[in-house]
């Protein structure tokens, strides 16, 4: 194998680096905004029984602290493996009551964002934060295969668990009644 064009281990931590202090804050803002933009927490919670995501005022809350969380960890690289469990639950979410049905484009309402997101979840789970975090300050090492099954299956399982607990959608418009 040509080690040659492999990146340092200063590159790989510095690009690692980079990665959070980028992902990390844009997510973390997410739920600062379900806080303190538009409707506020209110008009979140709103948004949210509209979807089908009952109670509202719940589920805003917990989304907000969510993404404000997962966005921190993500940039302190702490508990990445969680993290990015935080990440592909909440977007996993994101995607069944908001995105589903409107294809892969985000400015047609898809769910690339979505992917995205969940896929720099899984990758830092699995790759670690790298020697300028946290997790290694303080010694966590749960990357590898345990931080990709965390990650993904955690991530999955608490999706599918709170959709299948909460999530009632609204019932679509009866076009018969419509027509009349």
């Amino acid at each position: 194998m040509d080690t040659e064009n492999l990146p340092t281990l200063d590159q790989l931590n510095f690009g690692l680096l980079a990665l959070r202090l980028v992902v990390g804050p844009v997510f973390a803002f997410h739920g600062f905004a379900k806080i303190t933009r538009g409707g506020k927490l209110d008009g979140t919670a709103r948004w949210f029984d509209s979807l089908g995501m009952r109670p509202g005022h719940l589920h805003a809350r917990f989304a907000a602290a969510g993404e404000l969380a997962t966005g921190t960890c993500i940039a302190l690289g702490f508990l990445t493996p969680f993290a990015g469990m935080g990440l592909v639950g909440l977007m996993a979410v994101a995607f069944w009551t908001v995105h589903k049905g409107s294809g892969l484009l985000v400015f047609n309402n898809g769910w690339e964002y979505n992917l995205v997101l969940g896929a720099i979840g899984v990758a830092l789970a699995t790759i670690g934060a790298g020697e300028w975090s946290l997790d290694n300050a303080i010694g966590i090492d749960l990357n590898g295969p345990v931080g990709f099954v965390i990650s993904l299956a955690g991530g999955l399982a608490i999706a599918a668990g709170l959709l299948a607990t909460f999530y009632r959608p609204p019932a679509p418009a009866d076009t018969a009644a419509d027509a009349a």
